[in-house]
């Protein structure tokens, strides 16, 4: 039965990541997530349902639309597969329950807002906005974190960072965008004021090393533009399956036990 399940719980996150590549193409570019139906950006040929199984098309297609042979980027079936591992993670850790599903619409916010910033630096609210809702709708029934938690998680999440690019702003630096400070919200609202700081502590480690070593590589000066919203994803995704460990391996350093 857990096999079945499982099976099951990664073919959802493989149609889901077919969804998520959906937003990732047509979010920046303002087209309807809904009409027209999936169809190759080159040629404009609709796509039917045979040709479009997650993973599996890509491959027998050998990257390429059926139509007019014009090349499909490896993305489409990564993110397929990256989203079928995290449906699966979220049920292996938390079984048939509203913290899987919380874990799985989380993860399906995630990856593509991660994505979509890195190629466009930008986070469209179509996507943060629904994800503070939903997270605090879900707060509830979370294991892992409580209404008030979500909302002081909500709150510190667009507080924090606004709070950065004010003072920021004061010497004339951009420190971060405002796309930033709805992600943020929208994390603390899925994980709570912790998972949001462990969120922020781990997205500004990422941002050092990996935005630290691209500008070492690529020449580039300090005042060059970086996907701060990628890192934050990655690190909010890691939050989401590690936090709870995480923040009591905190606490016990500073909170032992007594003798």
């Amino acid at each position: 039965m857990v096999i079945m399940l499982s099976v099951f719980a990664a073919a959802l996150g493989l149609v889901a990541g077919s969804f998520a590549n959906v937003l990732i193409y047509r979010l920046p570019i303002r087209e309807s997530i809904v009409y027209p139906g999936s169809h190759c950006p080159h040629c404009g040929g609709a796509i039917p349902w045979y040709l479009n199984v997650p993973v599996l098309s890509w491959v027998l297609l050998r990257g390429r639309c059926a139509r007019c042979s014009y090349s499909i980027s490896l993305r489409y079936p990564i993110v397929e597969a990256a989203m079928g591992g995290l449906f699966l993670a979220s049920f292996l850790l938390w079984g048939l329950s509203v913290d899987a599903l919380a874990g799985c619409l989380f993860s399906l916010f995630c990856l593509p807002l991660g994505l979509i910033d890195l190629e466009h630096q930008i986070l469209p609210d179509k996507l943060t906005y629904p994800g503070i809702l939903i997270g605090l709708a879900l707060s509830p029934f979370l294991s892992w974190t409580s209404p008030w938690q979500s909302v002081a998680g909500a709150a510190a999440g667009a507080g924090l960072p606004a709070a950065v690019i004010g003072v920021y702003a004061l010497f004339g630096i951009e420190a971060m965008g405002w796309g930033d400070v709805k992600l943020l919200a929208m994390v603390g609202a899925f994980l709570g004021w912790q998972g949001m700081l462990m969120t922020l502590l781990g997205g500004a480690i990422l941002g050092t090393l990996i935005g630290g070593t691209y500008l070492l590589l690529s020449g580039k000066g300090r005042r060059t533009p970086l996907p701060f919203g990628t890192f934050l994803c990655a690190a909010a995704l890691g939050a989401l399956f590690w936090a709870p460990a995480l923040w009591a391996w905190y606490a016990g350093l500073f909170f032992k036990a007594g003798p």
